[in-house]
């Protein structure tokens, strides 16, 4: 197990968690949101792949339409 950081809140995990594991334990499959990972924006098409490390600062936001700015969920 290792801790990562979810919009700022410490979560236990699998040491081979993944992005798509946390989108779906989020519920938010098919929503419109982008992830950042240490401040590195990973892309929807690599989160099967992406594997958090311990300590990792990861920030989920919602996509909003109309020039408004991304929310944190």
């Amino acid at each position: 197990m290792m801790t990562i950081y979810v919009n700022g809140e410490a979560r236990e995990v699998s040491t081979d968690y993944t992005a798509a594991q946390l989108v779906a334990t989020l519920g938010l499959e098919g929503r419109r949101i982008a992830m950042e990972v240490n401040r590195d924006i990973v892309p929807r098409s690599r989160y099967a792949e992406h594997i958090f490390a311990p300590g990792d600062q990861i920030e989920v936001v919602h996509a909003i339409g109309g020039g408004q700015p991304s929310q944190p969920l």
